[in-house]
């Protein structure tokens, strides 16, 4: 079940690579359409998906606590679709979403700036000073994205195990490297380890978002974990409600075998 994951600056031509990619492998290719095309499913408007897809948060805090639970639909719609196996999952965080799931092969795009505002400023028929401005906007908003929800950094090379500056590499040679690359005996020998793993995600996912939306609860920052389908909270609460609320909720999420309370009441 392999599973690429692709970042890319706006403008480094990322869009080509990732649908060819995908075409030639015949693998689904998760983007920005195809979550589009499921987001009613999981109570997603539109309107939702433009506020907060690859944004930072607003820091208003209860316009953050919505944000916070559309974020994570979409990021459940991500972990679902990765379970199928054979997917190239394009932005939106994928490889931060799957951690510790050794058979992802995790590719990042780049060229540089000026490179980049000249190609999106062909694209789309633009100045060339209103496209780099909407360039230098958007690798700060993908940078605050990756870094306030994932806490790293997006642009560290260290993270990815192939990164293609298209400045250097044609499209057709970026396409090959990350089709040969896929093929390496480590990623296919680690592959059948993943489900379990992201079965475990998915339950984590279903538990977050049942806590977001969960009205009874005002603490949403204590701990999920979920190992084997068995899930343990911990950290604390406000009052006994919240504790019942919180252990409710992951009771009745779908694969739940065992709900293990470790979390403690502080009044403030």
């Amino acid at each position: 079940m392999a599973i690429i994951t692709i970042s890319r600056q706006m403008g480094s031509g990322g869009i080509p690579i990732v649908q060819q990619v995908a075409e030639d492998l015949g693998y689904s290719l998760i983007d920005g359409d195809a979550i589009k095309e499921v987001a009613s499913d999981y109570d997603l408007t539109d309107e939702a998906l433009q506020q907060i897809d690859e944004k930072p948060p607003a820091f208003v805090e209860n316009i953050d606590r919505q944000i916070e639970l559309n974020m994570n639909r979409i990021q459940l719609i991500v972990l679902e679709k990765a379970l199928e196996g054979n997917v190239v999952i394009y932005g939106r965080g994928g490889q931060d979403l799957l951690p510790e799931i050794t058979s992802v092969f995790r590719v990042r795009v780049i060229a540089p700036f000026e490179e980049r505002v000249e190609r999106w400023a062909e694209r789309e028929w633009i100045d060339p000073d209103l496209a780099r401005s909407l360039v230098r906007k958007s690798d700060q908003q993908r940078a605050g994205f990756i870094k306030y929800y994932f806490d790293r950094e997006w642009d560290s090379p260290i993270e990815y195990d192939l990164v293609i500056n298209t400045s250097r590499v044609s499209n057709e040679t970026a396409v090959t490297l990350i089709e040969t690359a896929i093929k390496d005996p480590y990623l296919v020998e680690k592959e059948h380890l993943c489900k379990a793993k992201i079965r475990d995600l998915i339950i984590q996912k279903k538990i977050q978002i049942a806590r977001l939306a969960d009205e009874r609860i005002e603490d949403i920052w204590f701990n999920i974990e979920v190992v084997d389908c068995r899930v343990t909270l911990s950290g604390h609460v406000y009052s006994e409600a919240e504790r019942q609320a919180a252990i409710d909720d992951a009771q009745q999420v779908e694969g739940v075998i065992d709900v293990k309370d470790q979390l403690k009441i502080v009044n403030y």
